[in-house]
């Protein structure tokens, strides 16, 4: 195993520099230059290559939504809790900024960003006069400068439609919410339902009177648009739904549950995120589990693949989900 003397033969710089260096005394001054090259002997010499992080200070992490946004949908709270647990892992020094203050509260000195939510050209034009190293998880607002990490919803959706078609269904609708636009303040369709209707045509199953959304990720959403579909459809209501979220899906379980609807005998319903209710929910929810502890130290990682390995090649992240099979769908 490599030892501190070790690396300071390999560096050039004398063991108190390197002693100090690798446990980021903050009372050292050296150059960046210093910093790298020590660290990177420590690295390739494998000297205690899990615990050693140079102090990565100044890094923004952008928290795009509002407070009711998290309320509503615990998945990004997650997110956040996590990003802050990380930052202490890798010895980032992680300030949050939140959409409620504006772009322009972020000073003008951070060294790099993790962002969460939607961003306009504007907002996107000010972060880019900032630095050039950000990470987007969810989104891919700009993929000519910044990296992205996200679930692959496209897939799931389609991978959703086929467990359908497996199980005999033939019959299947959509619920979920839209994508704010902030460039134009509209809304628009979210990934998922734009690839649920391109799939359902491909296949020849699309029929436009089973698809229901509107803004919003929340119970409330779900609920109101399930009722919608039962009072619309009557007899005719889908055999199976694919849910665009779990805050949703609990709001459509809800109503159907009311009408006395059985699930999955009549209606199965599928969904994403895997939150921490969709196992106490009544039946129990079949999701698709988006792991965002992994979305969240890829994210981590890209950035300090920036900051420190220079990285200057942008990188697009797409994760898988696995589905988690319970007793809301057959």
């Amino acid at each position: 195993m490599a030892t501190i003397k070790d690396i300071a033969k390999e560096s050039g710089f004398s063991i108190s520099t390197v002693s100090r260096v690798l446990n980021n005394d903050p009372g050292l001054s050296v150059p960046d230059e210093t910093r790298e090259k020590i660290f990177e002997v420590a690295d390739r010499l494998n000297y205690r290559r899990k615990t050693v992080r140079p102090l990565v200070k100044n890094i923004a992490l952008l928290y795009w939504l509002t407070d009711q946004e998290e309320l509503e949908d615990v998945y990004f709270k997650s997110m956040r809790l996590e990003l802050e647990k990380l930052a202490e892992k890798y010895n980032v020094e992680l300030t949050t900024y939140k959409i409620s203050d504006g772009i322009h509260q972020i000073p003008g000195n951070i060294e790099g960003f993790i962002a969460v939510g939607a961003f306009s050209e504007k907002e996107l034009k000010h972060l880019k006069s900032l630095t050039a190293n950000g990470v987007f998880i969810e989104t891919t607002p700009d993929p000519n400068q910044y990296d992205s990490v996200r679930p692959d919803l496209a897939q799931l959706t389609k991978r959703t439609v086929d467990f359908f078609l497996e199980r005999g269904h033939k019959q299947i609708g959509f619920i979920g919410g839209t994508y704010h636009n902030p460039n134009t303040d509209q809304d628009e369709m979210d990934l998922r339902e734009q690839t649920f209707r391109s799939y359902m045509k491909e296949k020849g199953l699309l029929k436009e009177q089973c698809i229901f959304s509107r803004r919003g990720f929340s119970v409330d959403t779900g609920y109101d648009l399930m009722s919608r579909a039962i009072d619309k459809l009557g007899d005719n209501l889908p055999t199976a739904f694919f849910i665009a979220a779990d805050p949703i899906a609990v709001g459509c379980l809800q109503a159907l549950n009311e009408k006395g609807i059985a699930i999955p005998g009549r209606v199965s319903v599928v969904s994403v995120n895997n939150i921490s209710v969709a196992k106490y929910v009544s039946p129990p929810l079949t999701t698709f589990h988006i792991d965002t502890k992994e979305l969240c130290r890829n994210a981590m990682e890209l950035l300090l693949e920036q900051i420190l390995g220079k990285r200057k090649i942008v990188k697009t992240l797409y994760l898988g989900a696995e589905l988690v099979i319970r007793k809301s769908a057959n």
